[in-house]
């Protein structure tokens, strides 16, 4: 029974922000049509920035807290999993920020259905991704000791996260350079 209240209560928040998102790119079709042009909105710019934060510290932590788990010197597995838990939990702060910054930018969009529907399913791998992290990162950061080894659960999970993490920027890439989301068209001049 709760699994399955859990289960339910994601798909109502993902089934919400997606009524949000169609929502905010009505209204912003409806000012399209009288400002002549799509572009980011809210925090223009952020989010091609944030994004790379978040890869950069989870996959490093995925590595330094793998290698953790390997090495057979208690001392250097001890360096290594602190080192890897403090990149975890800022890659799972940074992922937050990330999010924050995709959902205003998103609202500001005036895209097709092809578009609307590829931002859909690139939102929904972000707050499925950003919930493992955050849980991965408590569960890391507050539930043990940060120079003990992670467990071999613990580790797969990580390698799990940091893959969904992985297919969530490729899909943001997707977004940019099959749709062109985010990029602000601009008409040529005539020339004389």
């Amino acid at each position: 029974p709760g699994r399955d209240t859990a289960v339910l209560a994601s798909r109502s928040v993902l089934a919400d922000l997606e009524i949000l998102l169609a929502c905010g790119w009505a209204r912003r079709r409806a000012g399209a049509a009288r400002i002549g042009a799509a572009r980011m909105t809210i925090l223009p710019g952020w989010h091609p920035m944030v994004v790379h934060f978040p890869l950069a510290l989870v996959v490093t932590a995925t590595a330094l807290l793998s290698a953790a788990r390997l090495v057979r010197r208690e001392r250097r597995a001890a360096l290594l999993a602190t080192v890897g838990t403090w990149n975890l939990c800022l890659g799972a702060a940074a992922a937050l920020f990330a999010l924050g910054t995709g959902l205003a930018a998103a609202l500001g969009l005036d895209v097709g259905a092809a578009a609307h529907q590829a931002i859909s399913l690139h939102v929904k791998w972000a707050f499925s991704t950003s919930a493992v992290l955050v849980m991965l990162a408590v569960w890391r950061g507050a539930g043990c000791a940060q120079e003990s080894r992670p467990s071999w659960i613990f580790t797969m999970v990580l390698l799990a996260a940091t893959a969904a993490l992985i297919m969530t920027g490729y899909r943001g890439g997707q977004n940019v350079y099959r749709f062109g989301v985010g990029v602000e068209q601009q008409t040529m001049a005539s020339r004389p």
